[in-house]
Order: C-alpha cells, then structure tokens, then sequence
C-alpha cells in the first residue's frame, strides 16, 4: 500500500526535510487569544501529533495551517519561505491539503464526485465544456484501487460508505491531487475500533509515502500508534514538545489528562 501511495507523492519529498514551520504563531480574535507563542515544525516521512481537549487551540491552528484564518503573531514558514495565507486555496498551491472532522463531502453525491468535488475534469477548455464523467469514473475507481481502498460501486453515495472509509477516501483525494503535507483534524473522533484501525493504517501509509502528517486529537492512545513528534496545547499554549522515544504512552495520557494539575487535586482529595 505504501508504493501506491508513494507513486502519487510529490517526488521532491525527503525524509526530515522541514515541510512547515510555525515560529511564536499566535492569533487573536479581537481580545480574546485562541493560540499563543506556538512553534511547531511538520517535517516530510514524520507524523506530528496534535493533542489537546476542546479549547486547546487545535482548531485554530488547523486554520492558520490551512489559510482559513491568518495568524496574527509570529512566523509561518512553508519549504523555508515565511508566507501569510489569506484563503484556503493558497494553502492548497503550497500543496498543504486538510481533512477535516466532518469530511466536507455530499453524502448524496457518488464516490467519483466526491474524489474530484472542486476539480472536476472537463471535455475541454471553452466555457461551458461538459463535464468528462466517464474518465472522472475510471480515474476515481482506479487511484483508490491503486492505493487499497475497495468500495463496491464507485456509483454508490459516498453516504452509504463507513465513516472510515469516507476518511480514507478523502486521505486518497489529498494525495492524489498532489499533497505535500496533509492535515487530519480528528479523523477517528467518531469511529469505532475497526474504523479506526484502517484509518491509522492509511496515516502511516502516507508518512511511509515521504509526506508530512499533521494529525489533530485528543486521543493519546491513536496519537501513540502513529506519532512520532508529540505536541499538545492547552488553553492556546504549548505544554508538550516530545519526540516518540522521548516521552511514553502513559506521560502522554497523563499529561493529557492535566498533568500537574491532577496531581495536586489528587494530593488534595487526599487531605
């Protein structure tokens, strides 16, 4: 699986090489500040795992990424060069592709549209060109076979596919279409085991493939079979920065579950 997904990879990718790069990055929505002082670095062949519960500042700092919202403080640095995204599509130019929670994708819609919703192939270039369904089908049904993914109709609503499936879907999508660095947000929040299962092995996958993996939880334990760089936020700041073979399973959900925090309201309870 891991050749197929490479075969789509951007082919200038090398393993450590510095992908993205958030230098002090803050944002403030008028005196309200959602994120605060936050380094990070997504490098190519690594998984950078985001963690945080709701208020952390993950979600801001999927927005920065993406060019949903600009930062207002510090420096965004993408293959070294500072940029100040001002719409998702500049983020997309910069081959940063995002997943977010809810998919953004029709339920009603076929697989195949779906794969190509937003860049749709058409016979021709003249305005008003019909759409080229047929090679958009053959396209759609192809990459996904190629890179593992079975569904039994490639006609079928992609609403009647599992939620893992529509997540791997869209993980083919982004890579397809020539992502560089690839952003998960929450991709296993509302899956079973299984479900989650398959989509972790589609992560990994694509870390194999040389691209840079930026994958949003508040789940330790997913977090820790794919990570290999730790990060997690609390209350828009930084209070985690661990490589894998620095820190374990078990200081990671610790620190997740409050860290110092519980342990004095353990020594309190304890009084």
């Amino acid at each position: 699986m891991t050749d197929t997904i490479a075969e789509h990879a951007a082919s200038d990718l090398e393993v450590g090489k510095p992908l993205v790069q958030m230098e002090d990055v803050g944002k403030a929505y008028g005196a309200i500040r959602a994120l605060e002082g936050v380094n990070l670095t997504v490098n190519a062949g690594e998984v950078t795992c985001v963690l945080g519960d709701n208020g952390a500042g993950k979600s801001t700092l999927i927005k920065i990424i993406s060019g949903l919202h600009p930062h207002t403080e510090g420096r965004l640095r993408v293959d070294g060069e500072e940029v100040h995204f001002s719409s998702p599509r500049e983020s997309l130019d910069h081959g940063i592709a995002t997943v977010y929670q809810d998919l953004a994708v029709v339920g009603l819609m076929e697989v195949w549209r779906n794969f190509f919703l937003g860049s749709e192939l058409k016979k021709g270039k003249f305005p008003g060109a019909p759409l080229d369904i047929p090679a958009m089908r053959d396209i759609a049904d192809s990459e996904l076979k190629k890179m593992g993914i079975h569904v039994k109709d490639i006609n079928q609503p992609i609403g009647t596919l599992s939620g893992g499936q529509r997540q791997c879907v869209a993980i083919a999508r982004a890579v397809y279409f020539g992502a560089r660095v690839l952003i998960l947000d929450e991709p296993t929040a509302a899956l079973g085991v299984k479900q989650s299962g398959v989509v972790l092995k589609y992560t990994a996958a694509a870390r194999d493939a040389g691209l840079g993996v930026v994958f949003i939880t508040h789940n330790p334990h997913h977090a820790y079979m794919v990570g290999d760089h730790f990060i997690i936020l609390k209350l828009g700041r930084r209070v985690l920065d661990k490589k894998r073979a620095e820190v374990s399973l078990e200081e990671l959900t610790a620190e997740m579950a409050g860290g110092q925090e519980l342990e004095e309201l353990a020594h309190e309870l304890k009084r």
